[in-house]
């Protein structure tokens, strides 16, 4: 595995929470702290990424006798539109 040397900038509570881990033992140093931590966060992304697709496709197998309608479209924003409305005059 490359190793590539990058400088970083963290907040103090990224930090500490780094050093946390690597005072628990869970790493050896805080650049092993964040790159696994990334992986982590990374494979986390890619489980739910996954599951995501798994149930679309589940759901877009359904025979068309079984879909639930929705109502009419402008139904489906509406609370999005009432919402980004509400926005608009606050500013």
């Amino acid at each position: 595995m490359s190793v590539q040397k990058q400088s970083v900038s963290f907040t103090d509570t990224a930090y500490a929470f780094a050093r946390e881990l690597v005072e628990a033992g869970e790493y050896p140093n805080v650049s092993a702290a964040v790159s696994g931590e990334l992986a982590k966060a990374k494979a986390e992304r890619e489980r739910e990424r996954a599951v995501l697709e798994a149930e679309l496709e589940r759901r877009l197998a359904l025979p068309l006798d079984q879909w639930e309608p929705v109502g009419d479209a402008s139904d489906v924003t509406a609370g999005a539109r009432a919402h980004l409305t509400a926005m608009t005059r606050k500013a």
